[in-house]
């Protein structure tokens, strides 16, 4: 996988350029009226976006790729081929950027929300209902890394009639390739895995056909909320280093996971490359051996004020939101990237008020 994604990212035939060269350009000069050379305006198209969209169609085994102006805007793009009356079943641990979306925007317009485990596909199945038109899945979730079993899920989706969209941010393509498993669409924040380096906001949507392509392409377009060519050269840099990089992540989340069991102060360790990971054999299989890069963990004093003693006392990880980077990092969900989540259904999600995110 690796060795085509290094290959489908194409030597400029311009110049030879083994780099993607950035066209900083907002228009393009047309032959005659709408005869050009595939480009007419960059909100429409640009050729270092393009490359960005295929490469990561490519990577996640799609039909195609599109690029966003942050993981939000993916999302967002993605609620948009939903109409009112129209429900989402979502995943209950999510990211709190979504919750918000979904809750305090699209309610507005008449497109419910409901929230289920769904850990158990059984959930699921006894949620679904004919008004489901998208069941929204994280796997692994933020920030208590839950697994769900893609494959079974999106069965119980597509008999319904509904797609299934997979935010794939935490596991990256470098580890599970949600569209190989059923699901129709995939999200990134390639703020984090893909762009690596903590320097870009960036969302990317793959779809699983050319047909519902085209549906994201136009609400794209129409919305407008498209990633400039410099950040989409970005991503490229970073995608070429993601497999190698989704090793080391791994292989140090893994040994931190196990410290975390062993030390007295520390009550649960989530990371699906534990044994006791609720799922691991789900996350063994769908993420090809490895289990990324994210770390969370609850103290035994379970409080905020234990937990920022401990997030504000480190000196190899930084206090920050965000993930997926070179540099460690380690934040405190619950008054953090959560905080938009009121406190009952945050702390049924299993965010308590001491869980530490480490990336």
């Amino acid at each position: 996988n690796s060795t085509k994604l290094i290959h489908s990212i194409p030597v400029d035939k311009l110049t030879g350029s083994v780099s993607v060269p950035i066209y900083q350009t907002s228009t393009f000069v047309q032959d005659a009226p709408g005869v050009h050379k595939g480009f007419d305006y960059a909100r429409s198209n640009n050729p270092t976006r393009q490359v960005l969209e295929d490469a990561v169609a490519a990577l996640e085994q799609g039909a195609n790729g599109f690029s966003f102006a942050s993981g939000l805007a993916a999302i967002d793009a993605v609620v948009k081929l939903l109409q009112t009356g129209d429900e989402i079943l979502a995943v209950d641990d999510i990211y709190g950027g979504a919750f918000r979306l979904f809750t305090h925007i699209y309610s507005k317009f008449g497109i419910s929300v409901k929230y289920v485990d769904t850990t158990d596909a059984t959930n699921v199945l006894d949620a679904i209902t004919d008004k489901t038109k998208l069941v929204w899945l994280e796997t692994p979730t933020n920030p208590t890394l839950k697994i769900s079993d893609i494959a079974a899920i999106a069965a119980i989706a597509h008999r319904y009639g509904a797609l299934l969209c997979v935010d794939n941010t935490f596991a990256s393509p470098a580890l599970q390739q949600p569209i190989t498993l059923g699901a129709d669409l995939v999200v990134h924040s390639a703020t984090k895995y893909l762009g690596g380096h903590s320097d870009l906001i960036a969302g990317l949507v793959v779809t699983a056909t050319k047909e519902l392509g085209e549906k994201i392409k136009f609400i794209q377009n129409a919305s407008g909320g498209i990633l400039g060519p410099h950040d989409s050269w970005l991503v490229i840099r970073g995608l070429e280093t993601l497999h190698l990089r989704a090793k080391e992540h791994s292989a140090n989340a893994l040994k931190v996971a196990r410290f975390l069991e062993r030390h007295p102060a520390v009550d649960r360790v989530y990371y699906p490359g534990l044994e006791t990971h609720l799922n691991h054999d789900i996350a063994a299989r769908q993420q090809q051996g490895l289990f990324g890069g994210v770390v969370s963990f609850t103290l035994k004093v379970d409080t905020v004020a234990a937990a920022t003693t401990v997030v504000t006392a480190t000196s190899l990880f930084k206090l920050a939101e965000s993930l997926g980077g070179v540099k460690s990092l380690l934040c405190h969900p619950a008054t953090m990237t959560h905080k938009s989540i009121p406190e009952e259904k945050r702390k049924a999600a299993g965010v308590a008020d001491s869980l530490i995110r480490l990336s």
